[in-house]
């Protein structure tokens, strides 16, 4: 198999001409990519369903919106949690996936992560792909790939992530952020 160049931790950020209605106007955060596979959550997803509804000890501790984010059309019975901690350490529970973004245990008792945590973020479901099948989409166009900062996985306002993270590029593609909604009303 040849090697593959990982895109743990960065972004990828759907293209206008992306068509699958789960990824529409997505910003996907690659939490692992590899010769195997790839995996990430949708950061711009929330749903009305608030953390504390069906994770109560972690309810307090959620950023805003302090509800869950439908994470990728896979899995969506189940949930992940993912945390900024600063700092070189992390606490036990949580495990450091690119700088200082992590997994969090959702098992581990929230005591025990609460006084560390810089902001949590629970998902429900994840997106993924199979070998090869990333890079197939990346060669189509579907996917603009760029770097994450820390404040992606916490924004307050998820439903503008989307321009956010096209506006601050360089070039040609922060031109993309303001590409319409209906492109046919133009």
């Amino acid at each position: 198999m040849t090697e593959v160049s990982s895109l743990t931790g960065r972004l990828l950020v759907a293209t206008p001409s992306l068509a699958d209605p789960n990824f529409e106007r997505a910003v996907v955060l690659l939490l692992d990519h590899d010769d195997e596979g790839s995996l990430g959550v949708v950061l711009n997803r929330p749903t009305p369903v608030g953390v504390g509804d069906i994770l109560e000890p972690w309810g307090e501790l959620a950023g805003e919106p302090g509800v869950v984010f439908q994470g990728g059309p896979v899995s969506l019975d189940s949930a992940l949690g993912l945390a900024v901690i600063p700092g070189d350490e992390g606490p036990l529970g949580w495990r450091r996936v690119y700088g200082a973004i992590g997994l969090v245990d959702l098992e581990t008792p929230p005591e025990l992560l609460a006084r560390a945590l810089g902001s949590l973020r629970i998902f429900a479901g994840y997106a993924g792909w199979g070998p090869g099948q990333l890079e197939g989409e990346l060669r189509e166009g579907a996917w603009y790939v760029v770097e994450s900062e820390p404040g992606d996985v916490s924004s307050p306002r998820p439903e503008s992530l989307w321009r956010a993270v096209l506006r601050r590029q360089r070039g040609e593609l922060a031109m993309v952020a303001t590409y319409p909604d209906d492109p046919s009303l133009n």
